[in-house]
């Protein structure tokens, strides 16, 4: 859920809830009120809270893995050993 979300991110970067607020431009309140589900960001809220993380909105919203690898500027060549690389990666997890 968005709200666990939320939570874990700032916790997982050392980023207090009025820290987050402070960076976001609003209220320590509206950072709270966040994590406990009372409310939703607004869309805009949740593509600067997504920035600030690094991650995706679909991240954000438990709809895909945070992890995410920034590709821009590679070559196509590149790319694809990056690719080769994480699924060589995988494969090896799944043999031991």
């Amino acid at each position: 859920m968005l709200c666990d979300e939320i939570h874990r991110l700032r916790l997982a970067n050392g980023i207090t809830q009025a820290r987050l607020a402070d960076r976001l431009g609003v209220s320590k309140q509206s950072i709270s009120n966040w994590e406990n589900n009372n409310i939703q960001p607004s869309v805009e809220l949740l593509e600067k809270m997504a920035d600030f993380f690094a991650v995706s909105t679909d991240a954000l919203l438990g709809r895909q893995p945070d992890i995410l690898i920034d590709a821009s500027g590679l070559t196509d060549e590149q790319a694809a050993h990056i690719r080769q690389l994480i699924h060589d990666i995988r494969n090896a997890g799944k043999k031991l």
